[in-house]
């Protein structure tokens, strides 16, 4: 078995190539009233690869090789545009360590509230 790395790399690179393109990224514009809309994408890639050869006294000449890629498409907003405006419609609200500072303020006045009510139920 020959290990043709480069043959590899060059299909999956050539698969990336096809899928990756601006088509794919910012989907068909569509009209809704007055309003024309472009869909906005989010395109991640990733790729991995490795190979191995040896040979064992008992066992004789071995080889192998794997290689693998991945693509994940996520929909981000939509471009909205009305006459010479435009403007970005976020599709997905925020998440991780993100969202937690949005929660922040909203946290803080959730304490002071129990905190004011805590002293309340003291005084009576």
């Amino acid at each position: 078995m020959d290990l043709h790395f480069e043959e590899l790399l060059g299909k999956i690179t050539d698969f990336i190539k096809s899928e990756a393109k601006t088509e794919t990224v910012v989907g068909e514009q569509f009209k809704l009233g007055e309003f024309t809309c472009v869909p906005v994408i989010k395109v991640g890639l990733g790729f991995g690869s490795g190979g191995a050869e040896g040979t064992e006294a008992k066992k004789g000449k071995g080889q192998g090789m794997g290689a693998g890629a991945g693509m994940g498409i996520e929909p981000i907003g939509f471009l909205v545009t009305k006459g010479d405006e435009i403007s970005f419609l976020e599709a997905v609200k925020s998440h991780g360590l993100s969202a937690a500072f949005e929660k922040v303020p909203e946290l803080i006045e959730h304490l002071a509230e129990n905190r004011r009510k805590s002293r309340e139920a003291e005084m009576a």
